[in-house]
Order: structure tokens, then sequence, then C-alpha cells
């Protein structure tokens, strides 16, 4: 049995829990928070990682592609190499040039921290650029990359809202409103998988801020 280690406030933990969720492949979950982390199994004390018969795994994307290989049935990849190769070209540009980017308000967005004018700008200024380059990749046919759910989906389900309410609730406007994202999160919001995701996710932040206020 795979044991998914982590919480369920953090989009990269869910990005796993998702990918597992759709492929059907059996795991429980281990709730550990950030500084319980055992630094065997991922040696930064990052979340999530996995444990295995094998051995544990840390980083989520290659932990992705490890259930990918080991776990072949219901795909997240297209099994043409190139087709292939654009899924994780997707995933790839959410997570580093949107995900990772935004990142940078979230203190002040989510957490009740502050950040300078000089960041808000800088991190303004990359966005527009990211997202004005990320909208020549994504088509938004059936899902964000064609007529397949893939791992380009598994990471947009998780990292999307947070760029849109980060960008929201620091600009007063949401960097990804000219796209249809928000019309492709509904539609994708209706799978049972990604209902579970989001609805463990709002427990979990919710036992975060009170753990966080204790």
């Amino acid at each position: 049995m795979l044991t998914l280690c982590g919480f369920s406030a953090s989009n990269y933990y869910n990005k796993v829990k998702l990918a597992l969720l759709e492929k059907d492949v059996p795991f429980q979950e281990e709730l550990v928070w950030v500084g319980q982390t055992d630094r065997a199994a991922s040696p930064l004390g990052k979340v999530p990682y996995l444990k295995t018969d094998e051995g544990p795994l840390c980083e989520s994307t290659v932990i992705l592609e490890y259930l990918e290989a080991k776990y072949p049935q219901h795909p997240l990849l297209p099994a043409d190499p190139f087709a292939a190769a654009k899924a994780r070209e997707l995933l790839r540009f959410i997570e580093l040039h949107l995900e990772l980017v935004a990142r940078n308000l979230y203190p002040e967005a989510f957490f009740g921290g502050k950040i300078s004018d000089a960041a808000k700008e800088k991190t303004a200024q990359q966005l527009e650029k990211n997202v004005a380059a990320f909208a020549t990749l994504a088509g938004f046919p059936s899902f964000i990359g064609g007529a397949e759910f893939t791992l380009a989906d598994v990471g947009a389900a998780v990292h999307l809202p947070l760029v849109s309410s980060a960008s929201k609730i620091i600009y007063g406007k949401d960097v990804l409103a000219d796209l249809p994202v928000r019309d492709y999160l509904r539609r994708i919001g209706e799978r049972p998988a990604v209902q579970k995701v989001n609805a463990d996710r709002k427990a979990n932040t919710e036992l975060m801020l009170a753990r966080a206020k204790a």
C-alpha cells in the first residue's frame, strides 16, 4: 500500500493525491505538517513524499512520473510521445512560470504577512509576461491541452486557483481573467476526484489556520 505523506492544504500534495485518485491507485494518507517530516524520506523537509514498498520518494513531479510508470492503468499521459511531452510541457510551465511566480504573493494574500511594493510590481510584470506565454500553449478545447485529462490538468486543477486568488487579492484583478480558466475549472470541478481533493483541501486549510492561531 502506498502512503502519501503531507497535508491537504498543500497544492503540491494535492497534485499527487489527485493523480492517485484519477488513476484509481489504492493509497493511504499520513498527515505530516512542515517541521514534522521524515528527513530520510524528504531531505529538505518538504511535502509531499510517498512511501512505497521499495522505499520513499520525494518531489511531486518525480512521484507523478513514478505513478505513470508503475501503474499504467488509467494513464494520465497520452501514448504518443510528442503529445505526452506537450502535457509535461504545460505542467512544467504552470508550476515554474505561473505558480512559483505567484507564490511571491502568498505571504500577504493568504497568511497575513506583508510584501514590498517593489516585489509586488516585479511579480506583476513577470505574471503578465508569463500568462501571455501560457495562453499560447493552453488551448482549453476540452481540457487544458487537448481532448484528454492529463498530468497537465492535474497541475492546473490545484495551481491555477491559487494564481487567480492571490493576484486578485493583491492587485484587485485576476491575472488569468482573460483566459477561459474559470469555465475550465468549473468543468473539471465536476470530476469526483477533483471534488474529493477540493473538499479535503478546505477542511485541512481550516485545521492549518486553527493550528497556526493556537
